[in-house]
């Protein structure tokens, strides 16, 4: 049986899984998506990329605590991006510098150290990080190796007095690894993860109702409805009750909430998977598309609301990735959204 081919398919070839796309991330990628990754969690109060010249062993840091306070708590999470998996050869080192910098005071130890690879730990890492006395007779053993040259440019740093003292009373249970699938599937709750893996947008959830009485944050595009409904009648519509006078301006009225509402939902539903302004701009697009529109001139105001709603669910929006997502409701609605945000005005120039 031959397979359905879909347009996505052919536009952007077959989707690269989440735990594959990371492999060929660069290491500034990579650090930049741990960073993300942090963000998502509350337990910090702020994240750090420290990566580059001078991170003294810190890669990404998160507190815990108020930042620059002498007893602030923190968490370093150090990036290692290889081809293969992390072993010890690469990372002695890392163990040496949070030794030796915290030992000379220039920051305090962390309360967990981590370390994050794309294809993970292998098995000998795996087994010292979850071995404390067996990491530090390990480190001990390979320091003139792997650390005593490679910390800082400036000095040969020996194991050996005062420092070696502080390496064995040092607490070798804050070393531990954090599984890349745990990370990739925490990150979903970032606004950036679809833009960095893909996968379309959660389904929608259907509106069912819409708030009964008309709530305080829409009293500005209500009362310039009822100022529109007034240019096109003999009645003046001071108060929403009014309208029971008329059905035609009634069930407008009525079909303009629904929308509003279906636009402020299709704002607020998709808030946390995209990022910031993802709404603001697609709000812009229909700007964009209808003011020409808003600024013909009407026989009435009332008029003119039904032509700029007409003109904004016609407009064609492919740059946005809302424009898959929405409904013919959310463009009427976001007019509505626009008035109350005090850029458009149905009567402001009767």
């Amino acid at each position: 049986m031959e397979k359905y081919i879909s347009s996505s398919q052919v536009n952007y070839g077959k989707r690269i899984p989440p735990v594959k796309a990371i492999e060929i991330f660069s290491a500034e990628d990579w650090e930049t998506f741990i960073e993300e990754w942090l963000d998502t969690k509350t337990e910090y109060t702020e994240t750090e990329r420290l990566a580059g010249a001078g991170d003294k062993g810190r890669d990404v840091v998160a507190y815990v605590g108020k930042k620059g306070d002498v007893n602030c708590l923190w968490d370093c999470y150090q990036c290692k991006h290889y081809d293969s998996v992390l072993m010890p050869s690469k990372v002695w080192q890392e163990f040496g510098k949070i030794l030796y910098y915290t030992h000379r005071g220039d920051y305090t130890a962390p309360r967990k150290y981590y370390f994050i690879a794309p294809r993970g730990c292998g098995t000998t890492l795996s087994s010292l990080l979850s071995n404390s006395k067996l990491l530090k007779e390990e480190l001990i053993a390979n320091w003139d190796k792997n650390c005593k040259n490679n910390i800082t440019d400036k000095e040969e740093v020996k194991l050996e007095g005062d420092f070696l003292k502080y390496v064995n009373d040092f607490n070798f249970k804050i070393f531990d690894k954090i599984p890349t699938k745990l990370i990739i599937e925490e990150h979903k709750r970032h606004s950036n993860h679809l833009v960095r893996f893909g996968g379309g947008l959660p389904e929608r959830e259907k509106l069912i109702s819409i708030p009964t009485g008309v709530q305080d944050y829409e009293n500005r595009y209500v009362d310039e409805l009822l100022l529109a409904y007034s240019t096109s009648s003999p009645t003046v519509f001071s108060h929403i009750e009014d309208l029971k006078h008329s059905n035609v301006h009634r069930k407008h009225f009525e079909r303009a909430r629904i929308n509003f509402h279906h636009a402020e939902q299709l704002r607020n539903f998709y808030r946390d998977s995209l990022p910031i302004g993802t709404f603001e701009d697609f709000q812009n697009e229909i700007f964009d598309g209808i003011i020409n529109t808003v600024e013909e001139e009407y026989e009435n105001a009332f008029k003119k609301v039904k032509e700029v709603e007409n003109k904004a669910v016609s407009l064609v929006i492919s740059s946005n990735p809302l424009s898959d997502v929405s409904v013919v409701k959310d463009r009427g609605g976001i007019c509505h959204q626009l008035v109350n945000e005090g850029r458009l005005s149905w009567t402001n120039d009767e």
